[in-house]
């Protein structure tokens, strides 16, 4: 019986070695896991055995269990590797229809946008609309389209500024003291108080520059008895004025009969230096000078403008609406959110990367390309999922998880397994040399 114990010693070893070379080989494998060699003793079935201990006949290798463990994630350059940073794996199809998993997140596009693997298996998930609400079924292929970004026309503008409170009425006065405003002449500096500009996308997209003019026209403050001031309890008075694509006087948006600028409207601040709720004005229509696309419709909001003092300065200028883009790149948040961004600062969710998993993973049999298939050990896979919510773990884009296999400890198993292997060995050598004296007997 010593040459079976020996023998089967030889064999689970000589198995032990080879789960230990193929961790070993996998060590840079990204999303690789370690196996492990599970052993099992032997005992020869014998009947009226009694409660006696019987002498085992050696040992079977009774399972190789993969370590779903966790791997180190280590950072990328490139914005569709994926890293899983917890539960779950990434869901593909092969092109025969069949569903297998992986935690290797190396991922690229191919010619039709789908995102695969090195397999060429499609990574699944679900379809997204442009608010980010799901519009397709779950786990279907991801495309990635290179479609652009349609212009939106600005509409509704509105400027957050301070007009210096400390600015005077410009204009000049003569022997007598009266003051003549200077009239507002878009090539002279003196003749507004404050500047600003915006680009503002006409009704096709085309940009038009703005250029917005104050003129201050009324001091409370001011003595001059030429000058009408404004209501007791109020601030100064303005004037805006708007030209289009140019800075003279021709591009004025609105002009008298003499072809002079006139402004697009008149407010008042308050006398805590704020601006009236009702400082807002519609404008008919902004042509669309050297590019020849109009904007119609189109509203100015300052009723958060100020005049404090201080220096005059914009905060905040939007709704200015945005031209044509064309596809920058794709950015994967850590629910899974798959983003296209545009070349014109413009951005939308497109589909969600879903993650499975299962109650046994255990149960899962590798089937190579750091993929496995789902079987009847493993169970069905749970309901597909977003990363981060219930069970599952966050995704890191542009990073990868490495293989969790430990390099030194397997090393230090490659020792042990070896020196099991020469002792088995010494046992059939043992056995061998006991056989021989009793055929030497005479």
């Amino acid at each position: 019986m010593g040459f079976q114990q020996g023998l089967s010693g030889l064999n689970i070893s000589s198995k032990n070695l080879e789960v230990i070379g193929n961790n070993v080989a996998n060590a840079n494998t990204y999303g690789a896991k370690s196996s492990r060699a599970e052993f099992a003793d032997m005992y020869a079935a014998s009947l009226g055995g009694g409660g006696s201990n019987g002498i085992g006949i050696g040992a079977r290798v009774a399972s190789v269990a993969q370590q779903f463990t966790q791997g180190n994630i280590t950072t990328t350059s490139n914005n569709l590797d994926l890293a899983i940073n917890g539960r779950g794996f990434f869901a593909l199809t092969t092109p025969q229809g069949e569903t297998v998993y992986s935690r290797n997140g190396q991922f690229k596009r191919d010619s039709d946008g789908y995102i695969i693997n090195n397999e060429k298996h499609q990574l699944l998930g679900q379809a997204l609309d442009a608010t980010g609400a799901p519009s397709g079924p779950s786990g279907t292929a991801i495309q990635l389209t290179n479609d652009s970004s349609p212009p939106l026309k600005a509409s509704a503008i509105s400027m957050t500024a301070n007009l210096d409170a400390r600015a005077s009425i410009l204009g000049t006065k003569d022997a007598s003291g009266t003051l003549t405003i200077t009239p507002i002449d878009f090539t002279n500096a003196k003749s507004y108080n404050f500047v600003t500009s915006q680009t503002a996308y006409g009704d096709n997209g085309a940009p038009i520059a703005l250029n917005y003019y104050f003129k201050k026209i009324a001091d409370p403050t001011a003595g001059d008895a030429t000058q009408t001031p404004p209501t007791p309890g109020t601030g100064s008075q303005y004037e805006i004025y708007l030209s289009a694509d140019g800075n003279t006087n021709a591009a004025s948006v609105q002009v008298d009969s003499n072809g002079l600028p006139t402004p697009i409207g008149t407010f008042t601040f308050n006398a805590d230096g704020t601006a009236p709720a009702d400082a807002k004005f519609t404008i008919a229509s902004i042509p669309g000078g050297k590019n020849g696309q109009p904007l119609t419709g189109v509203s100015l909001d300052l009723s958060t403008a100020t005049e404090y003092s201080a220096t005059n300065s914009v905060t905040d200028l939007k709704g200015g609406g945005y031209g044509q883009g064309n596809l920058s790149d794709f950015v994967i948040e850590t629910d899974g959110t798959v983003t296209a961004r545009y070349t014109n600062g413009q951005s939308k969710a497109i589909a969600r990367v879903q993650l499975a998993d299962f109650k046994n993973l255990n149960g899962l049999e590798p089937v190579g390309g750091n993929e496995w298939k789902a079987t009847a050990t493993s169970g069905d896979p749970l309901p597909l999922g977003a990363p981060g919510s219930g069970v599952y773990g966050l995704l890191q884009s542009g990073a990868l998880e490495e293989s969790n296999v430990d390099l030194t400890g397997e090393l230090v198993n490659m020792i042990v397994a070896q020196r099991a292997y020469q002792a088995n060995a010494q046992t059939i050598k043992a056995e061998d040399q006991v056989q021989q004296t009793l055929v030497n007997l005479r």
